[in-house]
C-alpha cells in the first residue's frame, strides 16, 4: 500500500532536477537569465521574445492533430485492461488513483506503446509540412536554401532523407527500448 507521504521524495527529486538543469544552463551560457518586456524603440520592438506566426500555426496544427490520435491510443489502451482487474482492485480497497497507477496503466502501457511509436514517427514526418506554411524547417533549409546555393539536388535530397531517417531511427530505438522495459517477462 502506498502512503501519501511516500510521494513527496519523488516530487522533490523532480524539482531538484529542474533547478539543477536551470543552474547548469546558467553557467554554460555565461549570461544571466532574465525576463524582459518588449518595448517600442524607434520603428521596431526591442527585448522580450518574438514568436513567428508560422511557428504558432505549425505548433497549433501539429498539437491538435497528434493529440487526438494519442488521446485515442491512451483511451483504447486503458479500455483494453480486463474489467476483472478493476473489480479486483475494488475488492482490495484501492482508491481510484492507486487503481490507475498500480494496476491499469502498467497493463495498458504494453498495449499503447506500439501505436504510440507509430504516432511519434508520424509527428516527426509531419513536421516537414512546415515548409508549406513558410516556416523555415529542415526541409526548407536543405531543399531550399542549400539546394539553391550548391545546385546539387541529388546530394541535398539524400542528406535530407538521411537526417529524417536518423531522427526516425532514434525515436524508434528509444520506443523499442521502452517497450522492452515494460514488457512481460516470460519464462
Amino acid at each position: 500500500m502506498i502512503k501519501t507521504g511516500e510521494q513527496f521524495p519523488v516530487f522533490w527529486s523532480s524539482v531538484g532536477i529542474l533547478v539543477a538543469t536551470i543552474v547548469i544552463g546558467y553557467f554554460i551560457t555565461g549570461r544571466p537569465i532574465s525576463l524582459e518586456y518588449p518595448e517600442l524603440r524607434g520603428l521596431n520592438f526591442r527585448g522580450g521574445i518574438s514568436l513567428l506566426p508560422e511557428l504558432l500555426a505549425l505548433w497549433f496544427a501539429l498539437t491538435i492533430y497528434t493529440s487526438t490520435y494519442i488521446g485515442e491510443i491512451v483511451r483504447s489502451g486503458i479500455q483494453s485492461v480486463a474489467h476483472g482487474q478493476t473489480e479486483a482492485c475494488r475488492a482490495l480497497g484501492l482508491n481510484e488513483k492507486q487503481r490507475m497507477n498500480l494496476v491499469i496503466l502498467p497493463q495498458a502501457m504494453r498495449v499503447m506503446i506500439p501505436p504510440m511509436t507509430s504516432q511519434y514517427l508520424n509527428l516527426t514526418k509531419n513536421s516537414s509540412l512546415a515548409t508549406a506554411i513558410g516556416y523555415p524547417d529542415l526541409v526548407s533549409v536543405f531543399a531550399g536554401t542549400t539546394l539553391n546555393q550548391t545546385g546539387q539536388a541529388i546530394e541535398i535530397i539524400t542528406m535530407t532523407m538521411l537526417v529524417y531517417l536518423t531522427i526516425s531511427l532514434l525515436v524508434s530505438a528509444f520506443m523499442n527500448w521502452f517497450n522492452k522495459r515494460v514488457a512481460l517477462v516470460e519464462r
